[in-house]
């Protein structure tokens, strides 16, 4: 079992700075690609940031260029470093990981409990 804990959301002004971390824990053997989603009030759940293994990095079209993701050496952690926010940023960010035992056994996907990012205008 692998939990998943975020940190690091907030309210800040439109044209601010936000750094959030998700940190991995438990039973961890392989986890492959690690990523942030973002779902905003009344939205479906949309993909903000992926980062693999290799450390490939893939961003939606909406942050490209305002929104940086990292891993850190074990891989076990991921950062989204978010600047130049704007009022459309405001959602709630996920993290999410697929982890599995062996490289020859399936991955599963695991969530975290998501934190608020709120930015006023």
């Amino acid at each position: 079992q692998v939990q998943l804990v975020e940190s690091g959301g907030g309210l800040v002004q439109a044209g601010g700075s936000l750094r959030l971390s998700c940190a991995a824990s438990g039973r961890i053997f392989i986890i492959d690609t690690m990523a942030w989603y973002r779902q905003a009030q009344g939205k479906e759940r949309e993909l903000v940031a992926t980062i693999t293994k290799s450390g490939s990095t893939n961003y939606a079209d909406s942050v490209k260029g305002r929104v940086t993701i990292s891993r850190d050496n074990a891989g076990k952690t991921v950062y989204l470093q978010m600047n130049s926010l704007k009022p459309d940023d405001t959602a709630v960010y996920y993290c999410y990981c697929n982890h599995r035992i062996a490289s020859y056994l399936p991955s599963r996907d695991y969530w975290g409990q998501g934190t608020q990012v709120t930015v006023s205008s």
